[in-house]
């Protein structure tokens, strides 16, 4: 699954039959400080989300497993909306790591002195 932001809205007339009434959005890509990466997925709106909101989707096979998705054509669908997402900032990651190796290092100089 990928956590992405709602970019925009696909308007299709003419499509296969099964998509008839399946509300497509364009969900973007975010990374967890919420800003937008690439690539974007075209993905069914099971949930209701709306422009901006940052959602759930499931792709590939387990995107036809919704009661709005199964048995139809479809490699993406939205899942959840959502409400808050509790993860360190990519920066703040690597600065973690970075203390991190700082103190195995400086825990192993003083293993190697004794």
């Amino acid at each position: 699954m990928l956590i992405g932001k709602v970019v925009g809205t696909v308007w299709a007339t003419v499509k296969e039959p099964r998509l008839e009434s399946l509300k497509l959005l364009v969900v973007q890509n975010v990374d967890l400080a919420g800003k937008i990466q690439d690539p974007f997925v075209v993905a069914v709106d099971s949930v209701g989300a709306g422009l901006g909101e940052t959602v759930l989707v499931a792709q590939g096979s387990s995107a036809r497993q919704t009661a709005v998705t199964k048995d139809r054509p479809v490699d993406a669908v939205i899942v959840a909306i959502v409400d808050r997402l509790d993860a360190p900032a990519e920066a703040e990651v690597q600065k973690s790591f970075e203390e991190r190796s700082r103190e195995i290092e400086t825990r192993l100089k003083q293993l190697r002195e004794v």
